[in-house]
C-alpha cells in the first residue's frame, strides 16, 4: 500500500507557481535550462536577510524587475517574456481549479491575479518606453517600430479569412494571445500610459489598409479597430489622435481620406479611383476581365457584395460604439461634418480627384450612415418629430446655408434670421447665417416664420444631426455614384459608336492605332461599369435602405406644410422653402434609378412618394426649380403600369398607385396639365428644347390616365371648369408643339433624302475628301435620330388631340382657338395629301416613326370630332379662313386615301361633308368681303390686319386690337406685343365706341350691297323677259 503524498504548504505552492510563471530560480539549476533564469543577486539578498529561499508575492515585483533588468544570455525579449508570464499565469490558474481546499485555492488565485496584473503593467511600461529594459534591441518587432501588441490583437479578433480570389487576410504570424491579456491591458484606468500605445496601433492599422481594395486584407484590421474602440480608453485615444481630424491650411477632402485614421478604412472599395490613389488588388482586372463568363460575373458580384457589406457593418459598428460613448460622440459628429463639408464640391459635375475624397469612400459612408439611421426608419416613422427643420438655420456643424433651397433665396433667409435676431439678441446663429449668404434671385410668396430659434436641445438631438448628415452624404456619395454610372454608360455608348464608325473606314496604320486605343478604353469602361454594378446596383438592401430614408424625407417635408392634403396653403412655410433642393432631387433620382432595378421596390411603400409628387409637381410657389418638378413627372412615368414589361402583380401594384388614391384621382391630371403649361418657360437658355422631353413624359402619363375612367372624368371636368384657363393654355402649347415638331421632322426628311441621294451616287461620293465624307456621314446619322425623335413626339401630340376631341370639343371651338386649330389641321392635311406628299416617301418609314396613313387617319378624326361638337357651325368658316394651307381639293384627296386603307365609311362621309361646308363658308366669306369693300384702317386689327369684331384697348401701349387675336397671343405670352409690358386677359379694356362704329360700318355696307343687288335683280328680270319674248 503506497503512502499518501505529503500536503504542500501554502508557501511551497506559492513558490512553485511563481517560479513557473516567471521562469526564475533562486538556486542554481543542476542542469542548464535556457528558459529558467537563475537570479543569483536576488538569492544572495534573501540569504543576507535570513529569509527562506522561496519566491513570495511580496517579492514578486522585485523578482520581475530583476529578471527584466538583468543581462541574461539567450532569453526572450521583454515583451514576449511578459506575455509568456501572463500565459503561464493563466495556465496555473486553470490547474488550481481542482484544489479542494477553498482557502488555499483563494490564496493561490490572488497570487496568480497579482502576477497577471504585474505582467500587464510592465508590458505597458515596456511599450511606452521600449528602451527601459535591456534586451529590447533583440526584439524584431520593436526594432522595426511595429508594435508587438498588434499580432496579439489580430489573434484576439480572429485569424481572418481566405477569400475565393486566393488572398489571405491573416497577418498574425501564428501568435496566440493569452486569454484575458488584452482585456486586462486595455481596461487600465491610467489613460496616459495607454494613450501613446493605442495611438501607435491606430497608425499601424491605418497604414495596413491605406492601399487596399475590397479584395484585399481589410477585414482583420477593421475587426482590430472595432476591438480597440470597444474599450473606453481605446475610444478616447482614437478621437484624441492628431490624425482623427487632420489640421492644416491645405486640408481638403482627399487629405482627410488619406491621412485621418478612419479615412483609409472608408477608402476600401470595389470602385476604381484615380491612378495616383489606386488600391490593390485591382477589382476590375481581377474580377471583370474581357473573357469573364456570365457565371464568373455572378460569382464576382456576389463576392464583392459580401465583402463590401462586411465593410459597411464593421465601420457602422465602429461609429456606433463611439457614438454611444458620451465622451466621444461629439468628436464623431465633428469628423463626419468635416468630411462632408470638405467634400461639398463632389456635388459638381466635374470632380477634382486631388481635392475630393474618392467615390468609394462616399458610397461606403452612405451605406454606413443608412445603417446608423435604421432605428428611426421604422415603418411608422415614429421618431420623425425629433428632426428639427430649424437645424438648417442654426446647425453650426454642417454648411447647409450656401446650398440652393427649394424656394427661398439667400437674401430672404438672411432677412428672416435678422428679424428674428432682434428678439433673440446674443445668439450667434444669425450672424453665422448672414456671413454665409450668396445673392440669388428672390421674390416669393413665403410665410414669415413665427420663431426661428431652435426649441431646447431638440435641434441638437442625434436623430436630427444624423438625418441631415445622411442626406448630405447620400447626395455626395450614393446619388453621385449613380450619376457617374449613368454618364459612364453614355460614354461607353459614344465610344462604341465611334469604334463602329472607324471600323467602316478604309484601313490604315493610324486607323489601326486609333481602333486599338478605343478598344482598350472600352475595356476599362466595361470594368468600371461592372465595379459599380457589383458594389451598388446589385446590392438591393443598400437601395432599399436609401429608399426608406427618402420615404422619411418626403413624409417629414410634407409635415412642414400641414400633411398630405390639397390644396396646399396659399403661402409656403419658411422651413419648407429653406430646405436644400437636393433633398427632393435626390429622392426623385433614386426612385428613377430604382425603378430600373429588379425587386428594388420590394417592401418599400411608394404611396407617400406618389402623394408628394402630386402635391408639388405643379406648385412653383413651393418648389421654384421647374426641372426638379419635371423630374417628378419622370418618376411617375417610371412608376406607371406597363403590362407588357411587368408581371401581373407588379402591374396591379403600379395601377393601385395611380387609381387608388384620392389625391391622385382629384389632382393628378390637373397638375400634369398645369405643369405642361408651366414648363414652357423654365428660364434656361435651353428651355425651348427641354420642354419637348418633359412634355413627352407628361404625354405618356396623360395617355394612360385617359384610359382610366375615373381620371378621364376628372379630365373632362377640368376642361369644363378651366375652359378659358389652364386647359386652354394646355391646348395652345399642345398645338404649338404639334406644328413645330411635324414641320421640323418633315423638313428634315427632305434634307435627309437629299443627303441620302448624295451618298448613293457612289462614284461622286468616293471622289470627295475623306474628312468631308466622315462629316456628311455623321450628319446623316444625326438627322436620322432627330427625325425619329421629332416624329415620335409629333405622333404623341396628334394622338392626344385625337383621343381627347372624342369627348372634349368646346375649348377647341372658342373664338381665340378655333382658327388656330383649323390652321394646324389644314397644314397637316396639306403636308400629307398635298402636292409634295410623294417627296416625303422613305425606304423604311417605320425606322423614323413616320406613319403617314396613321397620322392622316388621326387628323381626319380630329376634324370629324370637332365638327360633331360644333353646334354653332363655326368650324367650317374657321377652316376656310386659313389662307396659307386651305384647299378644298385636299378633303377629297384625303377621303380617297382613307377609302384605300379601309377606313370607316361613316367617318369619311362626315369628313367630306365638312369639306363641303368649308367650301360654302369660303364662298360666303368672299361674298362678305366683297360687300364690305375697302375697310378703314382704324377698323383693322394691327396684328392680323383683319376686320375687328370685338375691339379692346391694351392698357399699357393704348393700342386697339381684336379680342380673339390678343387672347390667342396671351395664351403663349403674357405681355403686350407692342411694348412687352405685363398683360393678362382681364386687363383688356373694351372699346365700345369703336365696336359700335364697326357694326354701323358693316350694316351700312350690307345695306348698300343690298340696294345694288336689288337693282341688278330688276335689270336681270327685264333682260330675261326680253330674251324670252325674242325666243317666242
Amino acid at each position: 500500500m503506497s503512502t499518501p503524498k505529503p500536503q504542500r504548504s501554502k508557501e511551497e505552492l506559492e513558490d512553485i507557481i511563481l517560479r513557473r510563471i516567471f521562469q526564475v530560480s533562486l538556486t542554481e539549476p543542476a542542469e542548464p535550462n535556457s528558459r529558467v533564469v537563475y537570479l543569483e543577486m536576488t538569492a544572495a539578498e534573501i540569504l543576507s536577510e535570513g529569509k527562506p529561499m522561496r519566491l513570495t508575492r511580496d517579492l514578486m515585483e522585485s523578482i520581475l524587475i530583476d529578471r527584466l533588468m538583468g543581462s541574461f544570455a539567450a532569453v526572450e525579449p521583454p515583451f514576449q517574456y511578459l506575455v509568456g508570464c501572463y500565459r503561464r499565469a493563466y495556465d496555473e490558474g486553470r490547474k488550481i481549479t481542482v484544489m479542494k481546499d477553498k482557502n488555499l485555492r483563494a490564496d493561490m488565485e490572488s497570487v496568480i491575479k497579482q502576477a497577471k496584473k504585474l505582467s500587464v503593467s510592465y508590458c505597458r511600461i515596456h511599450l511606452g518606453n521600449p528602451e527601459a529594459f535591456p534586451g529590447s534591441g533583440s526584439d524584431p518587432a520593436t526594432a522595426s517600430n511595429a508594435s508587438p501588441l498588434l499580432p496579439l490583437v489580430f489573434s484576439e479578433v480572429g485569424s481572418g479569412s481566405v477569400d475565393e480570389f486566393g488572398g489571405s487576410s491573416s497577418t498574425s504570424s501564428g501568435v496566440q494571445c493569452p486569454p484575458g491579456f488584452l482585456d486586462d491591458f486595455f481596461r487600465d484606468s491610467d489613460f496616459d500610459s495607454l494613450d501613446p500605445i493605442l495611438k501607435g496601433l491606430y497608425e499601424e492599422l491605418r497604414e495596413i489598409v491605406l492601399k487596399v481594395s475590397a479584395l484585399g486584407n481589410f477585414q482583420q484590421p477593421l475587426r482590430a479597430l472595432l476591438y480597440l474602440v470597444s474599450f473606453p480608453a481605446g475610444a478616447k485615444s482614437l478621437v484624441n489622435h492628431p490624425w482623427w481630424i487632420p489640421k492644416g491650411v491645405y486640408l481638403n477632402g482627399r487629405v482627410i481620406e488619406r491621412t485621418s485614421i478612419l479615412g483609409p478604412f472608408f477608402h476600401v472599395s470595389a470602385l476604381p479611383d484615380h491612378p495616383i490613389f489606386k488600391s490593390q488588388p485591382d477589382v476590375g482586372q481581377q474580377c471583370f476581365s474581357e473573357n469573364s463568363k456570365d457565371s464568373d460575373l455572378r460569382s464576382s458580384y456576389a463576392t464583392i457584395k459580401t465583402l463590401t457589406n462586411s465593410l459597411y457593418d464593421g465601420l457602422a459598428e465602429v461609429l456606433l460604439k463611439l457614438l454611444k460613448n458620451a465622451e466621444t460622440r461629439e468628436s464623431v459628429l465633428e469628423y463626419l461634418a468635416e468630411v462632408i463639408n470638405k467634400n461639398s464640391s463632389r456635388a459638381h459635375i466635374q470632380v477634382d480627384p486631388l481635392s475630393c475624397a474618392s467615390s468609394g469612400m462616399f458610397v461606403n459612408l452612405s451605406a454606413v450612415m443608412l445603417r446608423l439611421c435604421e432605428p428611426f426608419l421604422d415603418p411608422n416613422l415614429t421618431k420623425r418629430d425629433k428632426i428639427d427643420p430649424k437645424y438648417v438655420f442654426y446647425g453650426d456643424r454642417l454648411e447647409l446655408r450656401g446650398l440652393t433651397a427649394l424656394h427661398a433665396s439667400s437674401e430672404e433667409v438672411t432677412e428672416w434670421i435678422n428679424k428674428d435676431s432682434l428678439g433673440n439678441a446674443g445668439g450667434d446663429g444669425q450672424n453665422r447665417l448672414s456671413q454665409s449668404q450668396e445673392a440669388t434671385s428672390s421674390g416669393s410668396n413665403i410665410s414669415q416664420p413665427s420663431n426661428m430659434k431652435p426649441s431646447g436641445e431638440k435641434s441638437k438631438s442625434f436623430i436630427c444631426e444624423c438625418f441631415f448628415m445622411t442626406a448630405r452624404v447620400l447626395n455626395l456619395g450614393l446619388l453621385k455614384a449613380l450619376s457617374d454610372y449613368k454618364h459612364l454608360v453614355q460614354d461607353m455608348q459614344r465610344s462604341e459608336d465611334t469604334l463602329k464608325a472607324l471600323k467602316r473606314q478604309a484601313p490604315s496604320p493610324q486607323l489601326n492605332i486609333d481602333i486599338a486605343r478605343l478598344e482598350k478604353e472600352l475595356e476599362l469602361y466595361k470594368q468600371e461599369k461592372r465595379c459599380h454594378e457589383a458594389q451598388i446596383l446589385t446590392d438591393e438592401p443598400l437601395l432599399e435602405r436609401a429608399l426608406s430614408f427618402y420615404r422619411l424625407m418626403v413624409v417629414w417635408l410634407v409635415r412642414l406644410v400641414g400633411g398630405f392634403k390639397m390644396p396646399l396653403p396659399s403661402t409656403c412655410p419658411v422651413e419648407f422653402a429653406s430646405m436644400p433642393e437636393h433633398f427632393v432631387e435626390d429622392a426623385m433620382e433614386l426612385l428613377i434609378f430604382a425603378s430600373r432595378m429588379p425587386k428594388a421596390f420590394h417592401g418599400i411603400l411608394l404611396d407617400e412618394f406618389m402623394n408628394f409628387i402630386i402635391m408639388f409637381m405643379a406648385s412653383p410657389e413651393y418648389i421654384r426649380n421647374p426641372y426638379l418638378r419635371a423630374k417628378m413627372v419622370e418618376v411617375l412615368n417610371c412608376l406607371m403600369p406597363r403590362p407588357s414589361h411587368q408581371s401581373p402583380a407588379a402591374t396591379a401594384a403600379a395601377a393601385s398607385l395611380f387609381e387608388g388614391h384620392q389625391l391622385s384621382l382629384e389632382y393628378l391630371v390637373r397638375n400634369l396639365l398645369k405643369l405642361y403649361v408651366d414648363i414652357e418657360f423654365t428660364g434656361s437658355h435651353t428651355q425651348f428644347y427641354d420642354k419637348f422631353n418633359i412634355r413627352h413624359n407628361i404625354a405618356e402619363l396623360l395617355e394612360y390616365l385617359w384610359q382610366v375612367p375615373s381620371h378621364q372624368n376628372a379630365w373632362k371636368q377640368i376642361a369644363r371648369e378651366e375652359e378659358k384657363g389652364v386647359y386652354l393654355n394646355f391646348l395652345n402649347f399642345l398645338i404649338n408643339d404639334s406644328i413645330y415638331l411635324l414641320d421640323e421632322s418633315l423638313n428634315k426628311i427632305l434634307e435627309h433624302k437629299e443627303l441620302e441621294a448624295e451618298m448613293s451616287n457612289t462614284a461622286e461620293w468616293e471622289r470627295r475628301p475623306a474628312q468631308e465624307r466622315q462629316e456628311r456621314t455623321r450628319l446623316f446619322h444625326s438627322q436620322e435620330n432627330i427625325i425619329r425623335i421629332d416624329m415620335k413626339l409629333a405622333n404623341e401630340d396628334v394622338s392626344m388631340l385625337a383621343f381627347t376631341t372624342e369627348q372634349i370639343t368646346a375649348p377647341f371651338l372658342l373664338p381665340e382657338m378655333v382658327e388656330r386649330v383649323a390652321s394646324m389641321l389644314n397644314y397637316f392635311l396639306l403636308q400629307l395629301v398635298g402636292p409634295q406628299r410623294k417627296s416625303l416617301s422613305l425606304k423604311d418609314p417605320e425606322k423614323y416613326e413616320f406613319r403617314p396613313k396613321q397620322l392622316l387617319k388621326q387628323i381626319v378624326y380630329i376634324y370629324v370630332n370637332l365638327a360633331r361638337g360644333d353646334t354653332e357651325n363655326i368650324f367650317p368658316a374657321a377652316i376656310s379662313k386659313d389662307g396659307r394651307s386651305y384647299n378644298e381639293q385636299l378633303f377629297s384627296a384625303a377621303a380617297d386615301v382613307l377609302r384605300r386603307i379601309g377606313e370607316d365609311g361613316r367617318v369619311i362621309q362626315e369628313f367630306v361633308e365638312l369639306g363641303s361646308k368649308a367650301k360654302v363658308a369660303a364662298s360666303e366669306a368672299m361674298d362678305a368681303e366683297a360687300v364690305l369693300g375697302d375697310i378703314p384702317d382704324e377698323f383693322l386689327d394691327p396684328i392680323q390686319y383683319t376686320l375687328m369684331k370685338d375691339p379692346v384697348i391694351l392698357p399699357s401701349s393704348r393700342i386697339t386690337v381684336d379680342r380673339p387675336v390678343i387672347q390667342r397671343h396671351l395664351l403663349s405670352d403674357n405681355s403686350d406685343p407692342f411694348n412687352r409690358s405685363h398683360l393678362t386677359a382681364d386687363m383688356l379694356i373694351p372699346d365700345n365706341d369703336l365696336k359700335a362704329k364697326i357694326q354701323e360700318f358693316i350694316r351700312s355696307q350690307q345695306s348698300k350691297r343690298g340696294e345694288s343687288l336689288s337693282m341688278q335683280s330688276d335689270k336681270a328680270t327685264i333682260q330675261t323677259t326680253s330674251s324670252e319674248m325674242l325666243i317666242d
